[in-house]
């Protein structure tokens, strides 16, 4: 089975369509994804639509359970606090169901998803450092663990001690255990501009981790056009 690895996406349709296309391209049949599906972005909705459309397991982030009232907005800075209202504003009744039944945590084929970290997800915290991933993978129970809200694609592995990479290759099946965040489809922070998006292969148990163009210009003219914060817009053409 080859997945599809979609994190990050925070209402960013042009983003998740270029997405989506290029892991068509790579024969992805089924999608795994870290949350944070709304927010920022101006298409919430639609981006909620295609997931749903699609073979997905998700988790909740943060954004997705604020937009459902599941969580409380004093977590937020003053531009993600206004984005949320507006995303609020914007989804149908059974899109902020879909996102209040959003769990903390899934597991499918030998695969853990959380949206920041396994020792504490219901607080959203980042898994920044070695010692974040090792909390995280001393709770962990399967080979893979996918997670995302940093936006900046990085693996931990376990292997006699925590070390990371910034390899866009990693072969997991002679890990103990490999934590990879694939970085943000809709807002990355890396400083590259362009969506960010993984593939795993469960036969040959190799993660990749692609980067592709998508329309900055249309997506970011939404957001103003929304009247959402200016450096939402600002920030997809700097990557950060």
């Amino acid at each position: 089975m080859r997945y599809g690895i979609v994190a990050d996406i925070h209402g960013n349709l042009e983003a998740l369509d270029a997405v989506l296309a290029a892991c068509e391209e790579r024969d992805v049949s089924a999608y795994l994804s870290t949350g944070d599906i709304v927010g920022y972005g101006a298409n919430p909705s639609e981006c909620i639509d295609r997931i749903q459309g699609l073979s997905t397991l998700v988790t909740a982030g943060n954004h997705d359970w604020a937009a459902a009232n599941k969580l409380s907005l004093d977590y937020f800075n003053p531009y993600a606090r206004e984005a949320i209202y507006w995303t609020q504003e914007r989804l149908s009744r059974d899109q902020v169901q879909y996102l209040r039944d959003l769990n903390l945590m899934e597991m499918v084929d030998d695969v853990t998803l959380v949206h920041g970290t396994l020792y504490d997800p219901e607080n959203f915290d980042y898994l920044l450092t070695a010692y974040d991933a090792h909390l995280s993978l001393q709770l962990q129970e399967t080979r893979l663990c996918l997670v995302g809200h940093s936006h900046v694609p990085i693996t931990f592995q376990l292997d006699g001690s925590v070390s990371y990479s910034f390899d866009t290759e990693i072969d997991i099946s002679s890990l103990e255990k490999v934590i990879v965040n694939p970085g943000s489809v809709g807002q990355p922070r890396d400083e590259n501009p362009k969506a960010a998006y993984g593939i795993y292969d469960s036969e040959t148990r190799v993660v990749t981790i692609h980067r592709v163009d998508y329309d900055i210009e249309k997506a970011t003219s939404k957001i103003l056009r929304a009247g959402l914060p200016e450096v939402l817009a600002e920030r997809l053409w700097l990557g950060k």
